[in-house]
């Protein structure tokens, strides 16, 4: 069961990350959904043990949270495009 709400977690925080980010393009969003899965994924398992059939704790729960959310921060950051002057 923790692992289906990581998952959620991480694809519903890439979705709204393109969304905060005005990314328009399939391929994109799609990027962003599996980065935030995967940093959710990682930093939530390792928080509550690697528990992947159990419950989730909630401290596991707010750490897949933030782990995602500084992930995609950060992603947005390298992947950005250079504007023009």
């Amino acid at each position: 069961m923790a692992l289906l709400v990581l998952i959620t977690l991480g694809a519903t925080l890439g979705w709204l990350a393109s969304i905060l980010g005005r990314n328009e393009a399939p391929r994109m969003i799609l990027r962003m959904m599996g980065v935030g899965m995967v940093a959710t994924i990682a930093v939530g398992l390792f928080v509550n043990s690697w528990t992947f059939l159990g419950g989730l704790s909630l401290t596991a729960f707010g750490a897949g949270f933030a782990g995602g959310a500084v992930a995609l921060v950060v992603h947005h950051f390298v992947a950005r495009e250079p504007e023009e002057i």
